[in-house]
């Protein structure tokens, strides 16, 4: 990853278009983003800007969030102070990852103010900080920094902005700068605003072409600038320019918002899923634990209780020996008259043979019916270490706006206590995900087990197409087609595979058939199904096609 100052340059030229514009929204999604839905330009436009230590950035979005229900005193504090307010500027602090967003707005009196937003990306120190641009006092921020832990700058409501300290380094576009000679390290250590990535780029393009020092440097200042992205070696890296010295090849994008939704949309709501639903994770790893000690123990009772016939036998032979048999004794040896071998059996001393013979058969009519018990509830074990990992998949995949129907059914199902809410929640119909195929047709995703019910069972037509991962948890898709082509169908295989326990892998089977093919047996639980008639297609999960296809 590459969010240095001369990226953060170019970003401030991304975001010029939103200069003039009109902030109509502030939300808060959680403790370290916030979105601020501005109409510049005769266009409708999400911010979104984010301190998370590993994913701290600020980019425009096209992806839907969950907003709280009641929202956090800082989102409060925004609305009141720059909700309405117009943004008249929009800069880079020198070459640092510091933007400021100048803005205009007016009090509770209808008097003009001028507030900033300094959003500083800085790894584990970002922060975003409200500004009095006339007073250059501090509003509030989004963390707190008192002066027993940073004593050179306090980051508290009332106190003076100061910005972050200086690193004394020189600008990369200042007219003397010469980076000619310089080592990857030289340039990092000398110039502002470089990354180890982005050096050793600078550093390979100069020792082929000495004076493309300057073309690299207006990739970054071009007023619509291109973002770049590269995987090589299981890391992601992107930038404002091409990274020729990476050897796997570019993938380009029309802008570097698109570029960031792209990197970061999965791994910071896989992020925002785990503080929700870290508990929930925990609990299923316990619980299909669990379940597999249980059902180890069960195996073994399994294999005792069947050593069964053995008790049957020591009846039958002490009742043929009964001549030879006195009480008190404590074994007798006997000819087992099925294979003519000796059989040596414990007799109870105390009991008469025809008691030791009937002690046998009783023993065998118990284990004969613990057989039966023991089975049943290998089964049943077997089912719901099936169901938990389907669930553990489901997590593990799941939006914010699923966990809470997870946990719902954990509840209904009464493996969970259901979690106490002060306002009485109306039912509400499963929120699936859809998307459109490159022919313009409808493609309904269930994500959880409710929601799969819900699109097979109730939004599904019976001569859609249904399709499921074969033999491997995953998600219930549905091409809302009678007769979809053949692309439909593999973007439709695609998604059903990525939103899968198979998501990882290549060459993933996927069964498809008709929705009325797909029934659900009688007390089964929720998201089960079987169907018939199916055929199979293998396809690979890519998440590039599932965010295109997505609607």
């Amino acid at each position: 990853m590459a969010f240095d100052g001369l990226f953060t340059k170019a970003m401030t030229s991304e975001l010029q278009q939103l200069v003039s514009g009109r902030i109509s929204k502030v939300h808060q999604p959680n403790q370290l983003e916030l979105l601020l839905q501005i109409r510049a330009q005769g266009k409708n436009h999400k911010l979104l800007i984010s301190i998370h230590p590993s994913y701290s950035r600020i980019h425009l979005t096209n992806t839907a969030n969950v907003n709280p229900s009641e929202p956090p005193m800082f989102c409060m504090l925004l609305r009141k102070h720059i909700e309405g307010g117009v943004i008249t500027g929009i800069e880079q602090h020198g070459s640092d990852r510091l933007i400021i967003l100048r803005i205009r707005a007016r009090n509770e009196i209808g008097d003009e103010i001028e507030r900033e937003l300094h959003v500083e990306m800085m790894g584990r120190h970002s922060n975003i900080i409200l500004v009095d641009a006339e007073r250059d006092m501090i509003l509030d921020s989004l963390k707190h920094l008192p002066p027993s832990v940073n004593s050179y700058r306090t980051i508290l409501p009332g106190q003076d902005y100061i910005f972050p300290p200086s690193q004394d380094k020189r600008t990369p576009y200042d007219k003397e700068a010469d980076f000619s000679g310089l080592s990857s390290k030289e340039i990092v250590s000398e110039f502002a605003g470089f990354s180890p990535l982005t050096a050793k780029e600078l550093e390979y393009r100069l020792a082929n072409d000495a004076s493309s020092a300057q073309a690299f440097l207006n990739d970054f200042t071009n007023a619509q600038p291109n973002g770049y992205y590269v995987e090589q070696q299981g890391k992601s890296y992107f930038s404002a320019t091409l990274l020729t010295h990476l050897e796997q090849e570019n993938i380009r994008f029309d802008n570097l918002s698109e570029l960031l939704d792209r990197i970061y949309y999965a791994k910071a709501e896989r992020d925002r899923v785990k503080q929700q639903a870290g508990d929930l994770e925990r609990w299923l790893q316990n619980e299909i634990a669990k379940l597999k000690l249980k059902l180890k123990k069960l195996k073994k009772e399994q294999d005792q209780a069947q050593k069964r016939d053995q008790l049957q036998l020591n009846g039958e032979l002490i009742m043929a020996n009964l001549h030879t048999i006195k009480k008190g004794m404590k074994e007798i040896q006997v000819i087992n008259y099925y294979n003519e071998e000796s059989v040596t059996i414990a007799l109870d001393p105390r009991k008469t043979p025809i008691e030791n013979s009937q002690k046998y058969y009783s023993r065998y009519q118990k284990a004969k019916t613990a057989v039966v018990k023991t089975q049943e509830q290998i089964k049943k074990t077997d089912e719901d270490i099936r169901y938990f990992e389907q669930l553990m998949q489901q997590v593990q995949q799941a939006g914010l706006s699923d966990i809470e129907e997870i946990r719902e059914e954990l509840a209904e199902q009464g493996y969970m206590k259901a979690q106490k809410s002060k306002k009485k929640k109306k039912p509400t119909k499963p929120s699936v995900e859809n998307y459109v195929s490159s022919k313009g047709i409808a493609i309904s995703v269930g994500k959880n087990n409710k929601q799969n019910d819900y699109v097979t069972f109730k939004v599904a037509s019976k001569s859609d197409t249904w399709l499921h991962t074969k033999d491997i948890p995953g998600s219930h898709v549905v091409i809302h087609s009678q007769d979809p082509d053949e692309e439909t169908i593999l973007e439709a295989a695609t998604i059903a595979a990525y939103f899968s326990k198979a998501r990882d892998s290549a060459s993933v089977p996927v069964d498809y058939t008709e929705v009325r093919q797909v029934k659900k047996p009688s007390g089964a639980k929720p998201g089960f199904v079987i169907y018939f008639e199916q055929k199979t297609v293998y396809v690979t999960p890519d998440e590039d096609l599932v965010l295109k296809l997505k609607k």
